[in-house]
């Protein structure tokens, strides 16, 4: 749903699948998105992680499956995503991820799209990633960073859902979504304050303490903090 979610996902499946190629596409882009998505094109296989701007009016082929993390803010950005598989002519799968709570999307695009769907049952023997996850963002600040930043996001965007009597903000059980994010503590947020967490254990570490692996950077970072200081 937002840039920074696929900022972070994107370096998160780099990392977690290997052999596979993965890109990363996103609206704040600009001139780098043309030249990603013309090399996503030529490629044999792969994978793409992308917001809504490539929902409609691209032509990648032989597109096999489309995951949609989230629900798309707009009913018709479903369809359209979804019909990235099945360009002319073409067959493909498409899978949407919801919470119990949110079952009822189901209907209203069932009525509002015409846009039949069905269960897909879950699958099993599912690896758990995100203490790997985790062990990135404790090993290097970019990817710590990135996981709040993503997670903020997903929150903010989660808000503004022009669907708000299904996907409503306070029903949203955030030590889960937090967890899910592999987050090492909880961000400061407007949407969080005064709100207690005892399902979301935060790392005992300090994470001030946590570095970045690009030695640039954390020259920067010191820097800074020394001005501070």
């Amino acid at each position: 749903s937002t840039c920074a979610c696929v900022e972070y996902y994107g370096k998160a499946l780099e990392s977690l699948i290997k052999q596979v190629k993965i890109m990363s596409i996103h609206g704040k882009m600009k001139h780098k998105r043309n030249k990603i998505f013309t090399e996503f094109r030529k490629l044999p296989g792969g994978i793409l992680v992308c917001t809504d701007v490539m929902a409609r009016g691209i032509d990648i082929p032989e597109v096999n499956w489309v995951l949609q993390y989230d629900p798309p803010s707009s009913a018709s950005a479903f369809v359209h995503r979804c019909g990235r598989t099945a360009r002319i002519g073409n067959v493909g799968s498409a899978l949407v991820f919801l919470l119990p709570m949110e079952e009822s999307y189901i209907n209203f695009l069932s009525i509002n799209q015409k846009c039949p769907m069905q269960e897909m049952k879950p699958q099993t023997n599912v690896l758990d990633l995100l203490p790997k996850l985790k062990s990135m963002a404790l090993a290097d600040r970019a990817v710590f960073e990135k996981g709040m930043k993503a997670f903020v996001s997903y929150v903010q965007a989660y808000a503004k859902h022009e669907c708000n009597l299904i996907f409503r903000i306070k029903d949203l059980d955030f030590a889960s979504l937090a967890r899910g994010f592999a987050l090492l503590k909880m961000p400061k947020m407007p949407e969080l304050r005064g709100k207690c967490f005892p399902d979301f254990t935060p790392v005992t570490v300090n994470t001030d303490s946590i570095s970045f692996k690009d030695k640039n950077r954390e020259k920067q970072r010191q820097k800074k903090l020394e001005e501070q200081r």
